[in-house]
């Protein structure tokens, strides 16, 4: 037996670990599941496949060539070819579609004729990712279609050249998104980690082990023994975030470009950073399940805040202060600027510093508490007979839905998961994303031309809503400066002779540099860049042209017909209208299964099995069931009424189909985690099961990463969450405007779960029921 001290301390953690089955499991088997999940969900880098409606009014050879070129175009599938417009609306508020093309009649007539016709695009916004990648997919093959049925028409001489924007992407040249989101995500999902078993590893403490037992082995030094409870679990993560750069790196391909050294330091560094901040939450409830549920309240939404989907520059003051006391938001920045962007390591000092700041802060303040603690604490016999004693099951239907509130209010695990947690996310979820759309962009213009063009470019550039001309560089290696600094996020040259090229009447290319290590400021950048070149050569077509005469025909050779985007449900196409309302169904779902699993679990802990079985019974399965549903109404009404008007989302669903759809869905979560209770032996265990969870659901649903690009194998072993159908019912209806029977197909896979998980509980404590009387 080794000496009090740290390997004592790191060999008695070891042995627990190794025995302890739900430990092992949210250390080892939840990651490598969770990334397994993850790793396949993005294993197509290229969204391909996106649905698509036709609705052709000309119904003319000319129209019937341009959408047998539509439906030839890669990343689009022709859906259906709807009659009118109405039809196309059902397909896509039913989830049928995610875009629509309209070819108005008359169509080939005036094409021949040169009056432009208009061709619509309808796409739909309130899922963003698909969306635009959908009308992306689908303006380009517009334009292909109009190119391969518009008439030859004879050359009109051109007075002047037109601006042509050479996009040159940075950091991600093929616009990968599993470039984009799986390094950011897989560490995600492993910071929630991380942190909950440094939370079960101390918290356990106050539970089945002992604190005086912790604090014997390190010979009474809380340093010792906090560092030596830890480093186990430090030495499992460092194995686990080398397997993170294998799957981001080596099997999916995605090339590295900065100074490794670092990236692997501050892996480092966010490991302790959460090892601490874990223990500390532990520490500080000085109950295990409380002190996992503070934990996840604080580590699932740092996804929002680090910036990877919506970035920092865009967020309102209250989010930015929050997530600069995260230490994934300085990690990421970190991973970013040398794993995507390449930039020097000096450019990284200042989050690199702000990452080991909170390390050293969050270890030392865990260390701090667990020194005060010591001596001071009961021994674990002791707090558990301070326990309340479990209730009776009570008799009758009424009663036991009175008894199933009553222990909710009753238990502070359970009455912070299902009654304070949708609050407190309910307001802190979607503070990232308030900020809504990207406006005033950095930019660096380097202007070697220095005309009178150059300087109405500039100033068409800084009157755009998206972008803001930040700098005006003499040199591009003074620009790249300022683009590794965070102080641009894309660079436009404006080459030596541009104005001379265009009196030529030459086209003069403009090189665009743009940063794609963030997809939505590449995007809202090379817009606001492409409008603003637009409106000039706009002006240079028309200009000394008589309206109705040249003008016109020169924009009938440029461009034969006319595209006009329509965003449909988000026009504005706001980050938190889209994001938002998916993630408040996703809460519901996970804190709902997390409180009626550790309710059973409670049971079963205080009263054993036969406790546990009693709340297994047909009677009191629907009764909890429907307690639960009277204690999720006001977070409902919270979720799906007040807060998106409050937050100004679009909400426009019928209230009686919304809430029969939502407490078909609340009651298939409540069975589903009363199945899954029926199988716990302590509280924390549900924690645990569902803790890391969320976000590999949250890509499944298909919100925010196509459906179509996730592999069916997946998806469908997705449906046994009843969030996976009910986010997409729920949205459609409520941000979207469809009706029940629109999303028909969805409610009732609901209630199938509704019926499958009732039955898996009753059986489950069946099953308990039988093997104790065989026993026996």
């Amino acid at each position: 037996m080794p000496a009090p001290g740290f390997l004592l301390v790191a060999t008695r953690e070891l042995r627990w670990i190794v025995r302890d089955r739900v430990a092992l499991f949210l250390i080892l088997g939840v990651p490598l599941i969770a990334f397994a999940i993850l790793s396949l969900t993005f294993s197509s880098a290229v969204i391909r496949g996106l649905d698509i409606v036709v609705v052709d009014a000309d119904r003319s050879p000319t129209s019937l060539a341009f959408v047998q070129t539509v439906a030839a175009a890669p990343g689009i599938t022709l859906h259906q070819r709807a009659d009118d417009l109405a039809a196309a609306m059902h397909a896509i508020r039913s989830g049928g579609a995610i875009a629509a093309v309209y070819i108005p009649e008359n169509f080939e007539r005036d094409l021949k004729a040169g009056r432009r016709p208009q061709i619509s695009i309808f796409y739909n916004t309130q899922f963003l990712t698909p969306g635009n990648s959908a009308a992306k997919a689908l303006q380009d093959a517009v334009r292909d279609a109009i190119a391969a049925v518009a008439p030859a028409r004879p050359e009109l001489p051109m007075t002047v050249g037109t601006l042509v924007v050479e996009p040159y992407v940075l950091t991600n040249p093929a616009l990968n998104y599993a470039q984009f989101l799986l390094r950011a995500v897989l560490p995600t999902v492993l910071h929630v980690i991380i942190g909950a078993a440094a939370a079960y590893s101390v918290g356990s403490e106050f539970s089945r082990r002992s604190l005086r037992a912790w604090l014997r082995c390190a010979g009474g030094s809380p340093l010792v023994a906090i560092a030596g409870k830890l480093a186990p679990l430090a030495a499992i993560f460092i194995g686990l975030m080398g397997l993170v750069a294998v799957i981001v790196h080596g099997a999916h391909g995605v090339p590295f470009r900065g100074d490794s050294m670092m990236v692997a330091v501050s892996a480092c560094l966010l490991l302790v950073a959460y090892l601490g901040l874990g223990s500390l939450m532990a520490l500080l409830a000085r109950d295990l399940p409380l002190g996992l549920s503070l934990t996840a309240i604080l580590c699932s939404p740092a996804f929002g805040y680090a910036g990877v989907g919506f970035p920092v520059v865009a967020m309102l003051p209250f989010a930015k202060g929050w997530g600069v006391i995260l230490p994934l938001r300085w990690y990421i920045e970190v991973l970013f600027d040398q794993g995507a962007r390449g930039v020097p390591v000096s450019a990284t000092a200042l989050p690199f510093a702000a990452l080991a700041g909170l390390a050293i802060l969050y270890a030392g303040l865990a260390w701090w508490r667990l020194s005060s603690l010591a001596g001071k604490l009961p021994r674990t016999a002791a707090a558990r007979a301070s326990m309340p004693p479990p209730r009776p099951q009570p008799r009758g239907f009424g009663a036991a839905i009175i008894g199933e509130i009553r222990s909710v209010l009753g238990n502070r695990g359970a009455l912070g998961l299902m009654v304070l947690a949708p609050i407190l996310y309910g307001v802190f979820y979607p503070q990232p994303y308030l900020g809504q759309t990207l406006r005033n962009l950095p930019l660096a213009v380097v202007d070697q031309d220095r005309s009178e063009l150059s300087r109405q470019l500039i100033m068409t550039l800084d009157a755009d809503a998206g972008v803001k001309v930040a700098l005006q560089a003499d040199t591009l290696t003074e620009a790249q400066a300022a683009l590794y600094d965070r102080k641009v996020f894309g660079i436009l040259e404006i080459p030596v002779g541009t104005a001379r090229d265009l009196l030529k009447g030459d086209p003069a290319r403009l090189p665009a540099y743009v940063d794609a290590a963030y997809l939505l400021i590449y995007r809202t950048l090379l817009q606001g860049i492409g409008e603003s070149v637009a409106a000039v050569n706009a002006g240079l077509a028309t200009h000394d042209a008589r309206a109705g005469g040249l003008a016109d025909s020169l924009m009938a050779v440029a461009s034969p017909a006319a595209i006009l985007p329509v965003p449909l449900f988000n026009p504005t196409g706001g980050y938190a209208s889209y994001i938002v309302p998916a993630a408040f169904i996703l809460i519901l779902q996970q804190t709902l299964l997390l409180g009626s699993a550790m309710l059973a679990g409670t049971a079963r802990e205080l009263g054993g099995r036969a406790a546990q079985t009693a709340r297994g019974s047909i009677g009191a399965v629907v009764a909890h069931g429907l307690a639960h549903l009277v204690i999720y109404l006001p977070a409902l009404l919270l979720y799906l009424v007040v807060l998106p008007r409050i937050y100004g989302f679009t909400a426009v669903g019928r209230l009686p189909d919304m809430f029969l759809f939502a407490a078909t869905f609340l009651l298939a979560t409540s069975f589903m985690g009363q199945a899954v209770g029926a199988w716990v032996k302590h509280r924390e265990t549900a924690v645990v099961l569902f803790i890391a969870t969320t976000l590999p659901q949250f890509f499944l649903v298909g919100v925010s990463w196509p459906v179509e690009a996730i592999p069916s194998a997946l998806r469908n072993a997705g449906l046994i969450f009843p969030s996976q159908r009910s986010i997409d019912g729920l949205v459609h209806i409520n941000q979207m405007g469809a009706t029940l029977s629109e999303v028909s197909h969805d409610w009732l896979a609901v209630l199938a779960l509704v019926l499958l998980y009732f039955l898996l509980a009753v059986l489950s404590t069946g099953l308990h029921r039988w093997r104790a009387t065989r026993a026996a």
